[in-house]
């Protein structure tokens, strides 16, 4: 197939700011030009693809940024800035797509959504959030009334926040699993990875790391910086040591020498890509029972499961994470989540949207 995608208009690609969405489109490039596809890429000026993912072509695009729905409220209007970028994006993957069999969406926002009823190209969206937007899940209503195969989600969790939607299309995610190095440290640090915003609960996995009286290893883009400064404030001086963004070599080789990875959304994650990073590091991870990482982590193999919000339940189950077999949690990755097995999923899912395309503009 020739595939054309269009990133996320948060952040360029390898910045950090676009959060999941970059995990999961260099996933899914390596996936896709691997299995002999040709995919081209719509994405911010700066963008870059990492190495696995060099095959494909990159197409830049200038322009203001989105507001992230995380930081809007639920009921908040539709904005779209003068000179968009969003809009600059889907200008040139629609002439791309002139070209190729379909447009692949990552941005989750009102305009490629609806450009769904007005255009004569097959365009399908992996929905990369929870709902997150009264307008944007009414729009989703109102298209998926009409094209129901042209929406994937990663987890059913996350399908099951869009009431409408009966038979969810779930492609889960998945890695290149080369990327990462497994490695079999009982012995290590606290570990937390995630973009530093209220929204990722992270104050409660600095609370366990103080309890203990152990320092807490903290990767990620600092988002908000008056939420970072305020954790501190809460806690002994030390406890968390800022690591920073790290590109996927270097974040997996500090990630896997940690005994565990804790995850405390305070949100409906809609997958959980650190997670899986995690576990293909041989890492168990200790996690909220909220939104997609209920449906990844396997309680008493891989991890564990803990009520949300309970933080000496986290305390109670990190006492036994040594108990996980670290050798089960990098198999799971092989078997479930590899960039091959996410790459097949979602061209299983395309040809049916290009099928059915083709079968309504059939006279």
């Amino acid at each position: 197939m020739n595939i054309v995608l269009i990133s996320t208009p948060i952040g360029f690609l390898s910045s950090g700011r676009g959060g999941g969405v970059e995990l999961t489109l260099n996933s899914l490039v390596s996936g896709l030009v691997a299995q002999g596809h040709s995919v081209e890429v719509v994405a911010p000026k700066k963008s870059e693809l990492i190495e696995t993912s060099n095959k494909a072509k990159l197409h830049f695009i200038e322009g203001e940024e989105q507001i992230s729905w995380q930081h809007q409220d639920y009921y908040s209007p539709i904005y779209i800035p003068d000179n968009s970028l969003l809009s600059g994006m889907l200008e040139k993957a629609i002439d791309l797509g002139k070209k190729a069999d379909i447009l692949l969406n990552f941005s989750y926002d009102w305009l490629p959504i609806w450009m769904t009823l007005n255009l004569d190209i097959p365009i399908a969206h992996i929905i990369s959030m929870s709902s997150e937007s009264s307008i944007i899940y009414n729009l989703i209503s109102k298209v998926y009334s009409k094209y129901p195969l042209n929406f994937a989600f990663h987890t059913k969790i996350q399908a099951n926040d869009y009431s409408f939607i009966k038979k969810p299309i779930v492609i889960g995610n998945g890695f290149n699993i080369e990327n990462y190095k497994f490695q079999d440290c009982h012995n290590g640090p606290l570990g937390w990875v995630g973009r530093v915003a209220p929204e990722k609960g992270l104050e409660d996995a600095a609370y366990v790391a103080n309890k203990l009286g152990e320092k807490l290893n903290v990767w990620g883009i600092i988002e908000d910086k008056s939420y970072a400064a305020k954790i501190e404030k809460l806690f002994s001086p030390g406890i968390i040591d800022w690591r920073g963004f790290l590109k996927t070599d270097k974040l997996q080789d500090e990630l896997g020498k940690c005994r565990v990875l804790i995850n405390t959304p305070k949100w409906k994650e809609a997958y959980g890509n650190v997670i899986v990073e995690a576990l293909a590091c041989g890492v168990p991870v200790l996690a909220y029972k909220r939104g997609g990482p209920s449906e990844i982590i396997k309680h008493g193999e891989t991890g564990y499961l803990v009520k949300p919000d309970d933080k000496d339940g986290l305390l109670d189950y990190l006492k036994i994470i040594n108990e996980i077999d670290r050798k089960n949690c990098r198999k799971w990755v092989e078997n479930n989540a590899s960039s091959i097995i996410f790459a097949s999923k979602v061209l299983s899912w395309l040809k049916t949207v290009v099928k059915e395309y083709k079968i309504r503009k059939t006279p």
